[in-house]
């Protein structure tokens, strides 16, 4: 391994946290004999030409600082290479470092457990989805938690996480069950009504809520986790379980596993690690060991 390490960098992740983040990282990496070089995009595209540029030119390792949308364009960077990736979590969400067993928001806890693995080549091998050409490492969601992500993104104001709540509130009051086609391994098929359906290699989304709890990265399968056709009055109840997972014990939650999962749904777009993938249909398949990582 070369000992040049790279530190993928978003500056601007939870409100400034990602600047700040890289220097205990940098220096737990070059106490223990580690040269490093940072990488900062211009925006998403230029910084992922960046890290397969530098993947490509034989890095060390390429470590993400910031939050999951840093941790899902270094995905697309190190999946299906072995260059070992490392996770510095500072952002809002931090699902995919969560999943990993990393420290959350804790930089300089997270930059010695990347550089004590790094310099023990201590490494695992953990799954991935994919859809198409896109990785994720965590949950592709559809339905109810897709449709306020939409409106959330549309909305100009307010600013941050409020913003997602009053979308929440709105698509709440005009919420309808989603009729669904999901069809598992090419074929088991299964048509519902659903408020939603979650695709999970990870366990959670959005910051710590566990709607696929008994996920793990490294079964080589997906946990599908299908809400059926809740009345707003139950969804008010059962959401609030999930950042405990206790929501999968609700007589109207199913969970499936499966290696291979097709969404069909009219007007739903799919999110991946908190990222617009496109409208269903879509297919994700679940990659043995598609990454390297750093960690305990």
């Amino acid at each position: 391994m070369t000992s040049e390490i790279t530190l993928f960098v978003n500056p601007t992740a939870g409100r400034g946290r990602g600047a700040h983040a890289a220097q205990p990282a940098a220096s737990a990496l070059r106490a223990r004999g580690f040269s490093v070089r940072t990488v900062i995009g211009e925006d998403a595209p230029d910084a992922l030409r960046r890290a397969r540029a530098a993947v490509e030119g034989g890095t060390g390792a390429l470590i993400a600082v910031g939050g999951d949308g840093m941790a899902s364009l270094a995905l697309q960077a190190v999946a299906g290479t072995r260059t070992p990736l490392g996770v510095i979590a500072v952002g809002t969400g931090n699902d995919f470092a969560r999943a990993l067993g990393l420290p959350v928001r804790e930089p300089a806890a997270a930059g010695e457990i990347v550089a004590e693995a790094l310099k023990g080549a201590r490494t695992r091998d953990v799954d991935l989805g994919r859809v198409g050409d896109t990785w994720f490492g965590t949950v592709l969601a559809s339905g109810f938690d897709s449709r306020v992500n939409d409106r959330g993104n549309r909305m100009r104001w307010p600013t941050g996480r409020f913003k997602y709540d009053l979308a929440m509130v709105a698509e709440l009051a005009a919420f309808r069950p989603i009729p669904y086609r999901i069809t598992l391994d090419g074929g088991d098929v299964h048509e519902v009504e659903a408020t939603l359906v979650a695709v999970g290699n990870g366990t959670s989304y959005g910051g710590g809520m566990r709607i696929c709890a008994g996920a793990d990265l490294g079964d080589g399968l997906f946990d599908v986790t299908v809400v059926g056709d809740c009345s707003r009055t139950t969804l008010l109840k059962v959401f609030p379980r999930v950042y405990k997972g206790t929501h999968l014990d609700h007589p109207k939650v199913t969970v499936y596993r499966a290696a291979e999962v097709e969404l069909a749904a009219p007007g739903i777009t799919g999110y991946a690690d908190g990222e617009p993938l496109g409208a269903l249909p879509l297919t994700a398949r679940c990659v043995p060991g598609a990454v390297r990582v750093l960690g305990p």
